[in-house]
C-alpha cells in the first residue's frame, strides 16, 4: 500500500499587503485596505491550534515594508523590518509547541538566515520559469530572482517546498522547463522536499477572473509529467481543496500538503478543506495509507536538517521514521 502524507496546520495570514500585483491574485490588499495581524491575534490563533496541529503556516504578501506607511507601522510596533516581526511570530509558535513553516517570497540571503533558525521548513512557489502577462510589472515574479532564492535556500540547507501554478498562460514546454530547473536545483543541493502542482483558480474582481481553470485531465497529465521528471525522493504534492485529489493521487501525487481543521485557506477562501477522515476513507478504499507528517519531511527529520532550537520539539513530535509520532 502506498503512503500519502499530509500535515495538520493552522493558517496564519500575517498581512495581505504585497509589492507584486499578480493578475490572478485575490489575496492582495491595497494601501487603503490592507491588514497586519498583531501578536494578540496570532496568540489566539495559536491557542486554538493547541493539540490540534503540528504546523504554524505563516503566509503574507512579499516585502510589504517597501511601502512607507507599512514601514512606519512596523516602527511604531518596535520593528526595523517585516522579517524581524515574522521571526518573533515564529518564536511565539514554537513556544506554543508548533513548528513554523514560512513562505517569505523573494527575500535576501540575510532574511533566509534569520528565518532558518526558527523554521522547520520554508517555501517559495517558482510558479513558472516563463515571463508571462500574469506577472507583468511584478518585481518578485521575475523567474531568475525566484530561482536564486531557492538556490540560496539549498546552500543554507533549508528543507524547502516549491511548485508550479498551472494555467496562468504558460505552455507545456514552459512547464517541462520549470520542472527541469527544480530538478537541477535539488540535484545540486538536495533540499527540495516537495513540489506542489497547483491548478489556477479564477478569483472574482481580478484581471484573470474570466479565465478557465485547467481540467482534471490536464492536471493528471501534469502530475504524471512531474513524477517522471523530478527525482524519486522529491514528493509531488497537490492541494486537496482545489481539485479532485483522488485522481491526482492515482496519477502519482503522494502528499496533500498542510490541511487545517481550524482556519480556512485564506488564499482560496472559497475552497474549504475536506475533512481528514473523509480523505483517509477515500484513500483507504483504494489501498492508499494516509499518514501524518510534520512540516519538515521525514527524510530531513531523520537526517537532522533542522536548527538546534527546534530539536527538542521535533524529536518529541516525530517517530523513528521521521513521521508525526501519533495522530492527534
Amino acid at each position: 500500500m502506498d503512503v500519502v502524507t499530509y500535515s495538520r496546520n493552522v493558517f496564519i495570514p500575517v498581512t495581505n499587503l504585497c509589492r507584486n500585483k499578480c493578475k490572478y491574485c485575490g489575496f492582495r490588499g491595497s494601501l487603503t485596505n490592507y491588514y497586519l495581524i498583531d501578536k494578540n491575534q496570532v496568540s489566539s490563533i495559536l491557542n486554538m491550534a493547541k493539540n490540534k496541529a503540528s504546523e504554524a503556516l505563516f503566509t503574507f504578501g512579499e516585502r510589504p515594508d517597501v511601502f512607507n506607511m507599512f514601514k512606519k507601522q512596523l516602527r511604531v510596533m518596535g520593528y526595523k523590518s517585516f522579517i524581524d516581526y515574522v521571526v518573533d511570530l515564529c518564536g511565539m509558535a514554537i513556544q506554543k509547541g508548533l513548528l513554523p513553516h514560512t513562505n517569505p517570497g523573494v527575500v535576501e540571503r540575510r532574511d533566509l538566515k534569520k528565518l532558518r533558525v526558527c523554521n522547520a521548513s520554508m517555501g517559495l512557489m517558482l510558479e513558472t520559469t516563463a515571463d508571462l502577462e500574469a506577472h507583468e510589472g511584478c518585481e518578485g515574479k521575475v523567474p531568475e530572482k525566484r530561482i536564486e532564492v531557492i538556490r540560496t535556500a539549498g546552500k543554507l540547507e533549508i528543507p524547502f517546498t516549491t511548485g508550479l501554478l498551472i494555467g496562468i498562460g504558460e505552455s507545456w514546454d514552459d512547464r517541462i522547463h520549470s520542472l527541469e530547473v527544480i530538478r537541477e536545483l535539488h540535484e545540486n543541493y538536495g533540499h527540495i522536499q516537495e513540489v506542489i502542482i497547483q491548478n489556477f483558480k479564477p478569483k472574482p474582481g481580478t484581471a484573470f477572473s474570466d479565465k478557465e481553470s485547467p481540467s482534471i485531465e490536464e492536471m493528471v497529465k501534469m502530475v504524471k509529467m512531474a513524477r517522471n521528471i523530478l527525482p524519486s525522493e522529491v514528493t509531488v504534492q497537490i492541494p486537496p481543496n482545489l481539485s479532485d485529489f483522488f485522481h491526482l493521487v492515482k496519477a502519482g501525487a503522494r502528499d496533500l500538503g498542510g490541511i487545517s481543521q481550524i482556519t480556512p485557506d485564506f488564499i482560496n477562501p472559497e475552497a474549504p478543506w475536506p475533512s481528514i477522515e473523509s480523505i483517509r476513507q477515500t484513500l483507504k478504499d483504494s489501498s492508499f495509507i494516509l499518514k501524518e507528517r510534520l512540516p519538515i519531511y521525514p527524510r530531513y527529520v531523520v537526517e537532522g536538517w533542522y536548527p538546534d532550537n527546534l530539536s527538542s520539539l521535533i524529536e518529541k513530535m516525530s517517530d523513528k521514521g521521521g513521521y508525526r509520532k501519533c495522530l492527534i
